[in-house]
């Protein structure tokens, strides 16, 4: 079998912001953070993503401002390349090749042309330094970077780890229980040590670092929840430090502001920023409940905002004042996600679990969560051992009239607590209202739940442990808000527990998995049409046909074995040996997408159940097992004729990794569009850009228009298309991009006038 390497899979949409440390701008009117494989460019005022800059092909993993020129910043990537970015027009200035997997970039201004970046050191994979980067001069796109400099062996990777003193006389880095800071103009490095504690119930590892900007004093953060501030360390035997105490768990992050009324900034597990006074250590200042643990702490250069990063991949934009002004919500991951991914049909939004007891819904064509909706509508109790619900199942009915959700709590001392509950979507609201709530709906765990994409009735299918599967029927009233839900079919099969349940595409029929056998009922009559008979195994997944193959019915075993059945024939048409962990079908195409394990990671297959030969392969797609995946609809279709990426044209499939990542497919088609897009922003000649060099043309083309009038002053100018594409840009672009409509419109109105100086 021929695996297909003209689709790349990517990071695209809902990726970790929080990933590494945010850089305010100098004017604290832009946000840079690392989101995937691109650089985000948010707005401190409004929240909104201002500029995506696109460029590299593996995880970012560093940005920092470039100390030369306050409009650019460096980015850093696993693709072995530093880039050199113009944040405020969205433009690649220069590629620096490096060739190693960088983990964290550092820049100094007194280090002017150099560059700290930290890599592997050779053949160890488990142990990094941090080297010097000298950028070459020249004027080609891309540079191949020289021999890189070693300044400090076996650091963290961790970029908290690691600060300048002083302006950049000095460099601090720490690692285990050793704190080690070396001096450039010495070119000497000095080593300190703590005791573990572990014996005396303590922790001295240490966790973050940050140089005072002015004196000679370095803070460190530790996992006892301590912070120690260094002082003499410009000698190996009379150094000192005094420590501040607050936390109760480790120390994640820790940030002095800048020159003037100098402070130290430091964040944990409890959603607490702490501002410590540094002449007055006793004296703090605290902002609470920020939502979920902090992981990075930034400060703007002019030391007016602060920025707090969080485990619940949001960014928090806070005042100097210490009050918050504006919150930016990336895509939230728990440890795991216990609902199905799903695309709502009125938003096309992501739809899984949020927030604890919370549904999300994200849009991933604007990178943007849209709201949360409170599904159990209880407070959250942030302590370990606490019992709570959980939203364990959801699922939509075709047009998104419906949302039904179940939330489940298990007690030590009690039996499960289990809540069916249906929503009614609210068009004031623009969201989902309660309407009907189902208390103990099956006497065990619900393992599936699905709902008939019948336009005739509104009906809900839940399977359990306890043996049964039902029918929920909802009576429609004028108003949707009035309709009510009732248990309108009980069924089962030979005692048998059902493990998965699914809809033919039109809704005429049902099948179950009832442990090693597959059944198919009328949902209108609840006849049993048939059995279906398979391999030893018990059937883990069920998926219909669609389109042209709606006639077939595919499902998986624990057994591993992927079989489809002729329904026309009631027959095995075939099977073939698969631990297939994952099956999902495209609702846009014939296409199913089987996720495999084998030896550790997962593979893809891309198939139609009518063809023996898969459209699209990808072996070792990630580590681990894909338990999560979903097409969604693309919002401008590609027009791929290749053969392997045609399964792409109408549909975008999305898969969680083990690890939380939610990944894609990119064609080279869409490459391409990207990369065309991206060099309308190119800077071709000496005008300067501005949003109405783009909007309005070029500049050579209003020279050529205006030599064309002076030759034949009859000459009719064109009008402007109804589709016109400036036009088009000026209605798409944020408004706060934009500069005033009394400027934009002496703008366009002279660009349509005739030159005075025209022959009459």
């Amino acid at each position: 079998m021929v695996e297909h390497t003209g689709i790349r899979v990517v990071h695209r949409g809902g990726s970790k912001i929080n990933f590494r440390e945010p850089v305010i701008t100098s004017d604290s009117r832009f946000l840079l953070c690392g989101s995937g494989e691109s650089v985000k460019v948010y707005s401190t005022s409004t929240e909104e993503c201002v500029h995506d800059l696109q460029g590299h092909t593996d995880l970012v993993t560093g940005v920092v401002l470039n100390p030369s020129n306050h409009l650019q910043a460096y980015s850093c990537s696993a693709d072995g390349t530093v880039r050199l970015w113009d944040f405020t027009d969205g433009i690649l200035i220069k590629t620096f090749i490096i060739r190693y997997h960088i983990f964290s970039i550092h820049v100094s201004e007194k280090h002017v042309g150099v560059l700290f970046v930290v890599v592997p050191m050779a053949n160890e994979k488990e142990l990094f330094q941090l080297v010097a980067v000298h950028l070459p001069r020249s004027g080609d796109p891309e540079v191949e970077v020289g021999e890189l400099s070693a300044v400090l062996c076996d650091v963290s990777p961790n970029p908290g780890a690691v600060s300048f003193g002083t302006g950049g006389e000095y460099i601090a880095a720490a690692k285990g229980l050793q704190l080690e800071v070396f001096f450039f103009k010495k070119q000497k490095s000095y080593r300190f040590s703590l005791k573990s504690g572990m014996n005396k119930g303590i922790n001295n590892s240490f966790t973050c670092i940050s140089c005072h900007p002015k004196e000679d004093c370095i803070a460190t953060g530790h996992a006892d929840g301590k912070i120690r501030l260094w002082r003499n360390f410009n000698q190996k035997k009379e150094y000192t430090y005094s420590t501040l105490h607050w936390h109760h768990n480790a120390v994640n992050t820790l940030r002095f502001t800048p020159e003037g009324s100098t402070n130290l900034l430091s964040g944990g597990i409890e959603s607490v920023l702490v501002q410590w006074r540094y002449t007055q250590e006793n004296q703090k200042d605290f902002l609470p409940r920020l939502g979920a643990a902090i992981t990075h702490i930034a400060v703007s250069p002019d030391g007016s905002l602060f920025c707090t990063s969080h485990a619940d991949n949001k960014i928090t934009i806070i005042l100097s004042s210490v009050k918050v002004s504006a919150i930016i919500q990336g895509l939230v991951k728990d440890d795991c996600v216990r609902t199905d991914l799903m695309i709502d049909p009125r938003s096309k939004a992501l739809v899984l679990n949020g927030k604890p007891g919370h549904l999300q819904f994200y849009s991933l064509h604007r990178d943007k969560q849209l709201y949360n909706l409170d599904i159990v509508q209880q407070e959250y109790i942030h302590e370990q051992g606490v019992d709570q619900f959980q939203v364990v199942k959801a699922a939509f009915d075709t047009h998104g009239d419906w949302l039904a959700t179940v939330e489940e709590r298990r007690q030590k001392s009690s039996e499960l607590e289990i809540n069916l509950k249906l929503w009614s979507y609210d068009e004031q609201t623009q969201s989902f209202v309660l309407n009907t709530t189902v208390t103990a709906p099956h006497e065990d765990q619900i393992t599936a739940m699905c709902f008939s994409p019948s336009p005739e009735t509104t009906l809900l299918v839940t399977t359990s442990l306890d043996g049964h599967f039902k029918a929920w029927l909802c009576q429609l009233a004028k108003k949707i808000e009035s309709a009510s839900w009732s248990c309108d079919f009980v069924g089962g099969y030979h005692l048998l527990k059902p493990g998965c349940c699914c809809f033919s595409a039109d809704g005429s029929l049902l099948a179950f998995g009832f442990q090693e056998v597959v059944t198919v009922w009328s949902p209108t009559s609840w006849e049993l049409l048939t059995t279906l008979s398979q391999p030893p195994g018990a059937v883990r997944d069920l998926c219909f046909g669609r389109l042209s193959c709606s006639k077939y019915l595919l499902g998986t075993s624990t057994k591993n074995q992927l079989c489809c059945w002729n329904l026309l024939t009631c027959s095995l048409e075939w099977n073939t040996p698969m631990d297939v962990s994952l099956l999902q079908a495209d609702p846009f195409s014939e296409n199913m997408a089987a996720f495999c394990s084998q030896s550790g990671s997962t593979d893809l297959f891309v198939f139609k159940p009518s063809e023996p030969r898969p459209l699209f392969s990808k072996k070792a797609l990630c580590t681990g097992k894909v338990e999560r995946a979903i097409f969604a609809p693309r919002d401008q279709m590609l027009e791929s004729s290749e053969e392997y990426s045609q399964w792409l044209n109408r549909s975008q499939l999305y898969f969680l990794t083990q690890h939380m990542d939610l990944m894609t497919f990119s064609t080279k088609t869409e490459e391409d569009r990207l990369l065309a897009s991206s060099k309308q922003l190119m800077v071709d000649d000496s005008v300067a850009i501005t949003p109405f060099y783009l909007l309005l043309g070029r500049h050579k083309q209003q020279q050529q228009e205006k030599q064309e009038l002076l030759t034949n002053p009859l000459a009719e100018r064109t009008p402007l298309p109804q589709g016109s594409i400036a036009i088009k840009e000026l209605l798409d672009t944020p408004a706060h991009v934009l500069p005033s409509a009394s400027f934009l419109c002496s703008m366009f109105v002279r660009s349509l006038l005739v030159s005075s100086s025209s022959a009459r």
